[in-house]
C-alpha cells in the first residue's frame, strides 16, 4: 500500500534504537523525509546508516535522514532537534514520540528521585516535544502525532512500576490533544506488547546468564506463552502500524490507543 506520505517530514524521538528507529525506518521506507535522535553520538550515527541502507535496496521513493544528538530530559535540546529538524526539511508533517523505559523496581526500592526522573523521560519528554512542534504541524496539511507508549497503561507487568504508573499520564495527555487540536492535528497512541527490540534481547540473555532460561529460543517462547498469536513481535510490526496512523489512509483515527501484543491485553 502506499502511504501517500512522499516528501512529508517527520521527526522520530528515541529513534536510535528499538521501537523508534523502527517507525522511523518504516517512515523513511515510505518516502518520507525523517529526523532522528538519540544522546549516544556512535549508536545514533549507526541508526542513520541502517535507515539509509534499507533505503538503497527498497523499490520506490525515499526519505533522507538526518540525525541530531539530543537528551530528551532537556527541553532546550528539544527545542533545538525541532528546529534543526524544520531548518533541513522545510516544515514538520508528523511527529512520533518515543522514549527508553525507565529503570525496573518494586515500591518500596523506589526513591523519590527515581519517580521524578522517570516522569521527566516518560512525560515531560513527549509535552515539551509537542509544545515546540505544535506550531508547524498545525502549518502542516496532514498534521499527526503518534505516541509510543506501553500496553502497562492497561494492564501492569511486575517489576515495572514506574512504567506501570507513570506512562498512563501520556495517554491523558494524547487523548486531550486530540480533542484540542483536531480537526488540524491527530493524536493517537500505540500500546506494544513485547518486540524483540534490544532491550527485549538484552532482557532474555540476562536470563540465560542467571539460569531462568536455558537457551535464548526458551526465553522467547516464555514471554511468548500467554500471546494467542504464539510469538512475540518484530520491530518493523510496530513501525509499519506508526506510519500507518501517520498517513491520510487513518484519516479518521483521532483519539485511540492500538494495542501492538498479539492479543495479549485482555481489555
Amino acid at each position: 500500500m502506499d502511504l501517500h506520505v512522499d516528501g512529508n517530514a517527520a521527526l522520530v524521538t528515541a529513534s536510535s534504537s528499538g521501537l523508534g528507529l523502527a517507525s522511523a525506518k518504516a517512515l523513511a521506507l515510505e518516502g518520507a523525509n525523517v529526523a532522528i535522535c538519540g544522546r549516544g553520538s556512535e549508536q545514533l550515527e549507526a541508526a542513520k546508516e541502517s535507515i539509509e541502507d534499507a533505503c538503497e535496496s527498497a523499490d520506490g521513493p525515499t526519505g533522507d535522514v538526518l540525525a541530531v544528538q539530543t537528551d530528551l530530559t532537556a527541553p532546550e535540546e528539544i527545542g533545538n532537534l525541532v528546529e534543526e529538524t524544520v531548518d533541513a526539511f522545510g516544515g514538520l508533517d508528523h511527529l512520533v514520540t518515543s522514549s527508553g523505559g525507565p529503570p525496573s523496581t518494586t515500591f518500596l526500592d523506589t526513591e523519590q528521585k527515581d519517580w521524578y526522573q522517570a516522569y521527566d523521560l516518560l512525560v515531560m519528554s513527549v509535552v515539551w516535544t509537542i509544545e515546540e512542534a505544535h506550531p508547524y504541524l498545525l502549518e502542516s496539511e496532514y498534521g499527526t502525532i503518534t505516541s509510543i507508549t506501553s500496553r502497562t497503561v492497561r494492564e501492569v507487568s511486575d517489576g515495572l512500576l514506574l512504567s506501570n504508573s507513570v506512562r498512563r499520564g501520556v495517554i491523558g495527555l494524547i487523548k486531550t490533544v486530540s480533542r484540542e487540536f483536531a480537526p488540524e492535528i491527530r493524536a493517537n497512541a500505540v500500546l506494544p506488547g513485547p518486540i524483540e527490540t534490544p532491550r527485549i534481547e538484552e532482557l532474555i540473555e540476562a536470563g540465560v546468564e542467571r539460569g531462568t532460561y536455558e537457551d535464548y529460543e526458551s526465553g522467547l517462547a516464555d514471554l511468548a506463552a500467554e500471546i494467542p498469536m504464539d510469538r512475540i513481535g518484530q520491530p518493523e510490526e510496530l513501525g509499519e502500524t506508526v506510519a500507518y496512523l501517520s498517513s491520510p489512509h487513518a484519516s479518521f483515527i483521532n483519539g485511540v490507543e492500538i494495542p501492538i501484543d498479539g492479543g495479549l491485553l485482555r481489555s
